[in-house]
């Protein structure tokens, strides 16, 4: 009797693999033999020795080449089950090329003669046991030999027999399940375990079976071996690869519908087909599977498990193939639509939701297990995966998918709705609110009849009340939600965010109407104090969608902004306001903060209430403080909400009045960013900063690198392009608003850039010029009139480069002046201040001298007298008594009076009681340390300091 494959499992593990890996190796039992093998003694190795020689391999090729006689016939019979015998241990990797070709002699012979069918199963048997080695260098060496062996296996599926057939399925098989011989041949060693896994890999056995799937299409037991093989052989990648060269992932879908009472057909195949996603490129897969052929028996297969599957089983693998139906729908190529299963997937994952009957799903009542959870939720990626295509638009319109999704969005009010668990229903309404992102901006006028915003915005409110209830945040969708509803509200506002930015009139003033700005401020409010406790990905990303969707709300429409003003501009400062550290955080910080300076834009700008509440909030300057950083990705927007501002005359005041870090200006702070462009762009400066191509002074390199293209007159030419490109244009309209005149806190670089800025129109201009003259010496010859004034035009932008480049030199030669002016100024206060220490050095020395060395005192004493009777008047005062003004016996050379001060050496220096004090802390000058050296002169007046009256 012919052997059958094995029953399927009755239930299927988790992996999409099945255990193919080759057995760990031989049982105990097995390494007993072995290890007592050698203590068998020499007597039996000798005698295996001689059988191994006692065959003659050439002996029965040549027999088997003969002709057919009866007579012969025998003997070849008997001589093959001697082979048979022989070898029943194993093959020696030396003699397999040989026993192959005894094979294929059998092969041909049992064609015409049925006798050599069981000796010809036999010897295929015989390649299911371990291949024997003497050496370990034997598997390298034998392995082209080996591989071309286990090659022709799958060639010798051509034979048409069953039991032939069938026996090598199972040799195949074997493979990956190695069992040793009861004996071990002396001095021979098996193969390692993966040896015939990898030769068969080599060999390309994997596509030889394939391609014989065509050979056994009608018989279904030798089919389910072949397949039973391939599903083995789908295990490596190598193998996978060798598969889909010959369309094993379409042959296989095609056979899926085919009569199988055992269900293994199925169930093979689909597992074959997981291997081939899982180890080969995904596309290639797809695209085999994307014939209407392929997609037509999916579906059958898939319908039939869906109406009469009962078993755990069936309920797993109706849910595989509901898998690679959704890869299949992402294959734009795939006939998902005209084959009716993409109408189906839909109808399946609606009809529980909107209860409306549908020929289609007649019958079916799906319960409440966990394989089909995972259907339901694989029905809603099906929908998110149709949604990518505007084919199947019409489809999701017409089948309520709009409706089934609204379903989901409502508060939950109980653990538990109808038979799922608190858990499953939540992550099922994630996932619909997810998916009903994806689907809203496709069906509007669906969105508008089912009032969905207003159901979104009741959700919102509820997410934001006091409510008991705590999410399990279990799924993918409830990242975050644990514990609270944040993960409902993230994908609520998910789907306002991609209705909004359609930017449709009737979307926006029905959310208007029902005071969506209001609430959208209440919700930014409650979750920018829920950030301040702690601060994560998912609260960053709901407050970076409010301030969009406000900002798309707000954009060109005057009442909504003045609904916004005040309380959101509350709001807006403290995003303004953060740290910039944070925008390296990889949370979020970067992107909620573009968010908030667009919504500044949209939702403020053009709005004098609203601008007049910034300006009071110092909002200017915090603009400023951001554009400071000079963080390249921040400043284009920055300049541009500047800018827009400027046109409040308030702002200006603001901007002059800012101050930055040491003290700099805006002014300052917009010609280093201009400077810092400049740079990027390459364009041409010398150390100075001042223009080296006067024909051409604002040009970046790549502008220069340009080729001259013609272009019509509605396509605007490189130099204005490069307009939008960069800040300068900004730049330049800020400094135009400021006024070049009278800027504070600029130096002489400061001043040579902005000679430059002011006259940026007119290069620009000249630029433009250029380009048209460029274009129509490419196109055709001017007349000479028009070459004169071209010429004329681009010796006036030549000549205002010069002008600003003279200029410029006439700046820094003048800078250049006053430095030279101002340390002229410095050396000489440096003159007189050392002047005025030596004349302060001199007189100290002088009195030092008068009060050490009492002939000098006496001497600076007449001195003084002389030059006291020197400055007298020389006329004498008639008949007046002259009264004299010296003092008799007084040996001081300063002025009498009622009052003296005796100055001596300071106590700090000469030490003493009075030596500790605040003063002796200070560090002596140059004289007192001077005085150090001086021996003390005492005095007759014992008095250090002090007043003495004068008698």
């Amino acid at each position: 009797t012919m052997s059958s494959p094995a029953e399927p499992p009755a239930s299927r593990a988790p992996s999409r693999s099945p255990a193919l890996s080759p057995a760990p190796g031989p049982s105990r039992c097995g390494g007993e033999r072995r290890r007592n093998a050698p203590d068998a003694g020499a007597g039996l190795g000798a005698v295996q020795d001689r059988q191994l020689r006692s065959v003659d391999l050439n002996h029965v090729i040549k027999l088997l080449e003969d002709s057919d006689s009866k007579d012969l016939e025998k003997e070849q019979l008997k001589t093959l089950k001697k082979v048979v015998k022989h070898f029943e241990n194993g093959l020696p990797l030396r003699d397999l090329a040989q026993v192959i070709k005894i094979l294929n002699l059998c092969a041909e012979k049992t064609n015409e003669q049925e006798a050599f069918t069981e000796p010809l199963c036999e010897l295929i048997k015989l390649c299911g046991l371990p291949f024997q080695k003497k050496k370990f260098s034997d598997e390298v060496s034998y392995s082209v030999a080996v591989s071309k062996a286990i090659a022709q296996l799958g060639y010798l599926m051509r034979v048409p027999s069953s039991q032939v057939r069938i026996q090598i399925c199972k040799c195949v098989v074997s493979f990956y399940n190695m069992e040793l011989p009861r004996k071990l041949l002396s001095g021979y060693q098996p193969t390692s375990a993966n040896y015939k896994i990898q030769m068969a890999e080599l060999g390309g056995l994997a596509e030889t079976l394939v391609l014989s799937l065509a050979l056994v299409e009608n018989q279904l037991t030798e089919k389910l071996w072949v397949l039973k093989a391939l599903q083995h052989l789908s295990s490596s990648g190598v193998n996978c690869r060798l598969m889909m060269k010959a369309q094993a992932a379409s042959r296989l879908c095609l056979y899926l519908n085919g009569v199988d009472p055992s269900g293994q057909l199925v169930f093979r195949s689909s597992e074959i087909l997981w291997n081939l996603l899982e180890n080969t490129s995904k596309e290639d897969v797809v695209n085999q599977l994307s014939s209407l052929e392929c997609v037509h028996a999916l579906k059958e297969v898939f319908v039939d498990l869906l109406m009469h599957g009962f078993r755990h089983y069936d309920r797993q693998l109706r849910n595989d193939l509901l898998v690679i139906a959704t890869l299949l729908a992402e294959n734009p190529a795939a006939p998902m639509i005209e084959s009716g299963f993409a109408k189906l997937l839909i109808v399946l994952s609606t009809f529980t939701e909107v209860k409306i009957p549908n020929p289609l799903v007649k019958g079916l009542k799906l319960t409440y297990s966990y394989e089909d959870f995972e259907m339901k939720k694989l029905l809603f990626n099906v929908i998110g995966v149709l949604s990518k295509d505007p084919c199947a638009i019409q489809l999701l319109s017409e089948n309520d998918v709009m409706p089934a999704l609204l379903y989901y969005v409502k508060p939950n009010q109980k653990p538990g709705f109808h038979e799922w668990s608190a858990a499953q229903y939540e992550e099922l309404q994630l996932h619909a609110i997810a998916i009903l992102a994806s689907v809203a901006p496709l069906l509007v006028d669906k969105y508008l009849s089912c009032q969905a915003n207003t159901l979104l915005l009741i959700f919102l409110e509820w997410c934001i009340s006091q409510d008991p209830f705590f999410g399990q945040g279990n799924s993918f969708h409830g990242t975050g939600g644990s514990g609270n509803k944040l993960a409902q509200m993230r994908y609520s506002l998910r789907v306002l965010r991609s209705v909004v930015s359609l930017y449709d009139d009737a979307v926006n003033l029905n959310l208007c109407d029902q005071g969506a700005i209001s609430q959208l401020l209440d919700i930014l409010k409650y979750v920018a104090n829920k950030s301040k406790e702690k601060e994560d990905a998912i609260l960053l990303e709901i407050q970076a969608d409010i301030l969009f969707l406000l900002s798309a709300l707000c954009e060109n429409d005057l009442h909504r902004k003045e609904l916004f003003s005040y309380e959101g501009v509350d709001i807006l400062i403290p995003f303004i306001q953060m740290d910039p550290k944070k925008l390296y955080s990889g949370l979020g910080h970067n992107c909620l903060l573009f968010s908030a300076l667009d919504c500044l834009w949209s939702c403020v700008i053009g709005c004098y209430i609203a601008e007049d509440y910034f300006l009071e909030k110092q909002g200017i300057f915090l603009l400023l403080d951001l554009l400071a950083l000079k963080q390249k990705n921040l400043c284009n927007i920055i300049l541009g909400i500047l800018v827009e501002f400027c046109e409040n005359p308030k702002t200006t005041s603001h901007i002059s009045t800012w101050r930055g870090q040491k003290d700099q200006t805006a002014a300052n702070l917009l010609i280093q960013l201009w400077r810092q462009e400049e740079l990027e762009l390459e364009v041409k400066r010398d150390q100075y900063g001042r223009i080296v191509d006067v024909k051409r002074p604002i040009a970046s390199s790549f502008q220069k690198q340009q080729e001259v293209i013609p272009m019509p007159a509605n396509c605007p030419s490189f130099a204005i392009m490069e307009v939008s490109e960069n800040i300068r244009a900004k730049l330049y309209s800020l400094l135009c608003k400021l006024g070049f005149e009278n800027l504070p806190g600029l130096s002489a670089k400061d001043f040579v850039t902005l000679a430059i800025i002011q006259r940026y129109i007119d290069f620009k201009v000249g630029e433009v010029w250029s380009e048209l003259c460029a274009e129509l010496k490419e196109e055709f010859r001017p007349v000479e009139s028009d070459e004169e004034a071209l010429k004329v035009i681009s010796k006036i932008s030549e000549d205002t480069g010069k002008m600003i480049a003279a200029l410029q030199t006439e700046v820094l030669e003048s800078q250049h002046h006053q430095e030279i002016q101002e340390e002229a100024e410095t050396y000489t206060k440096i003159q007189a201040i050392h002047k005025q220490r030596e004349m302060v050095n001199k007189s100290w020395e002088n009195f030092l001298t008068r009060t050490s060395n009492y002939e000098a005192l006496k001497k600076a004493k007449r001195l003084q007298e002389k030059s006291i009777e020197a400055s007298r008047s020389k006329a004498r005062t008639q008949n007046g008594a002259v009264h004299s003004t010296e003092i008799k016996g007084l040996g001081t050379t300063i002025g009498s009076g009622r009052l003296v001060t005796v100055e001596s050496t300071p106590p700090q220096l000469i030490g003493g009681p009075l030596a500790v004090t605040d003063l002796a802390l200070r560090k002596p000058s140059v004289c007192e340390g001077a005085l150090k050296k001086i021996k003390r002169v005492k005095t007759l007046d014992p008095v250090k300091k002090g007043s003495v009256p004068l008698e």
